[in-house]
């Protein structure tokens, strides 16, 4: 197995996208173990792009730790920056792309929203409900619900001839 090379460009821009992520594996004194290897091959088919926390001190076990995930799990070496690892490997083939797209037979369905209101003192905590909306209805300024108003007929456009 080898590990996939990403140009430079490619690798600019995995790095971009990781910078907000957080770690979603660590691997800590056992090392690179059988279970933390099945672990970060999981993370990497749920996300294509993941970070790996390691917690050891020395910088070239951890670049080590790195070139051996990426060999073992057909991945590419995105950075390896202090103790993050940065890891990607596209999406397999069979996955579903992306969600499912709604039936044109219908609208949008029910969506659950978190609606919080702050208090205007700023005493007390905020107050937080969870509404489930439907696909006629918004959520206003100030937390409101309102429904859509119905479709008005449109004037038939009369020709001149």
């Amino acid at each position: 197995m080898t590990a996939i090379e990403l140009s430079i460009a490619e690798r600019r821009d995995k790095r971009a996208l990781a910078h907000h992520l957080n770690a979603v594996v660590h691997v800590g004194a056992g090392g690179l173990t059988d279970p933390v290897v099945q672990a970060v091959d999981a993370a990497l088919t749920a996300h294509e792009l993941i970070k790996v926390k390691v917690h050891d001190d020395d910088r070239a076990v951890r670049a080590e730790m790195l070139a051996t995930l990426a060999e073992r799990l057909q991945a590419a070496a995105v950075q390896h920056i202090g103790k993050q690892l940065v890891l990607w490997r596209p999406a397999p083939d069979d996955a579903p792309a992306g969600p499912a797209e709604p039936r044109a037979d219908r609208g949008a369905g029910p969506k659950v929203v978190k609606i919080i209101k702050f208090s205007k003192s700023g005493n007390h905590r905020p107050q937080v409900r969870k509404v489930k909306i439907l696909g006629n209805q918004r959520v206003a300024a100030g937390g409101e619900i309102k429904r859509a108003k119905p479709r008005q007929a449109s004037p038939k456009k009369r020709s001149l001839g």
